[in-house]
């Protein structure tokens, strides 16, 4: 039953690393195609519902805090077997951007 619950623990926490860093990466290009698109496009960005989204307001150094424990999680789940050093090597890509 052990085995069980860290398999599902460690799956939790890959998804809930993978959805966090795809959501960052789709705001960060929906930013720029609206810089692309300049005033041409009038209509107003839709609002992500608030608990969806962290909040704005978080410096840069807590947003490297948050961005090195990401990766001290996927280390981990690396060490352990749980990801490939492929899959590894993909959400530290994404993770830094």
């Amino acid at each position: 039953m052990p085995g069980l619950l860290r398999g599902v623990a460690r799956t939790a926490v890959v998804a809930g690393t993978a959805t966090a860093v795809s959501n960052r990466v789709s705001r960060r290009q929906q930013g720029r195609w609206a810089a692309q698109q300049g005033s041409v496009h009038q209509e107003p960005e839709p609002r992500p519902a608030p608990s969806a989204q962290p909040p704005q307001a978080a410096t840069p150094t807590d947003d490297m805090g948050s961005t090195l424990d990401k990766l001290k999680e996927l280390g981990e789940l690396k060490a352990q077997g749980v990801l490939t050093e492929a899959e590894f090597e993909e959400q530290k890509s994404r993770l830094l951007g």
